[in-house]
Parts: structure tokens; C-alpha cells; sequence
């Protein structure tokens, strides 16, 4: 079980607009500290649309890093492409992470054959 209560963390940037890993480390210390039992990482509150990969994957090392096993890393890796997912997917695993939020291609909404599809590749 991945736990009850699972916060979405915003991804925290500085004032040149690049991602602030230190203080993402101390917000994911405070989250888990004061009760969260797990942290979705790169979903949509965390900025997920705007991250380049290494960006998105480096969150995801610092939270496993972080956290050490104390609490869940759920890692948001899903994207409007099938193919983009699956790789974020790998990526995240090979990472440690603990789980995995992947959404439905929003953008070119397949039929409901293609999500099943979509999720089964992924």
C-alpha cells in the first residue's frame, strides 16, 4: 500500500525560472514530516506540462533521495503521447520511484479502445 494521505507537490522555481531542487528537498522533508504518507511528484500541481525530462526526472532523484523510503514516490509519467509516457515510465522505475501517475492522452483523445491501449503499453 502506497499509504492514505499522498500530497501533490508543487515544483518550487527560482527567479530565473529554473526548477529549485534545494527547496523542493526541504518542501518534500516538510510534507512528509508533518504527515504525508506519500508525494506525487511531477503531476499537474507540480508543473508536469512545462518540465523538460531532465528536469522531470531529476525531481524524481531527489525525492527518492530525499525521502529515503520513509514515504511513497509516486512519479507523474504520463504525457499525450503513448510512446513519451512508456519512456518516462522506464526512466522513473530504473529511478526507484513507487508508483506511477499516468493520465490519458489529452490532446488527441483516443477512442476508448486506444486508452486501454495507451495503458496497457505503458
Amino acid at each position: 500500500m502506497l499509504g492514505e494521505v499522498l500530497t501533490a507537490i508543487v515544483t518550487p522555481f527560482d527567479a530565473d525560472g529554473a526548477v529549485d531542487y534545494e527547496r523542493f528537498r526541504e518542501l518534500a522533508q516538510h510534507l512528509v514530516d508533518h504527515g504525508s504518507d506519500g508525494l506525487v511528484v511531477a503531476g499537474t500541481t507540480g508543473e508536469s506540462p512545462t518540465l523538460t525530462d531532465d528536469e522531470r526526472l531529476e525531481l524524481f532523484r531527489v525525492a527518492v533521495d530525499t525521502l529515503n523510503g520513509r514515504a511513497a514516490v509516486i512519479a507523474g509519467t504520463g504525457t499525450y503521447s503513448t510512446a513519451h509516457s512508456v519512456h518516462l515510465t522506464r526512466e522513473a522505475h530504473d529511478i526507484g520511484v513507487d508508483g506511477f501517475l499516468v493520465v490519458t492522452p489529452y490532446y488527441n483523445k483516443p477512442p476508448a479502445r486506444g486508452i486501454v491501449e495507451h495503458f496497457k503499453a505503458v
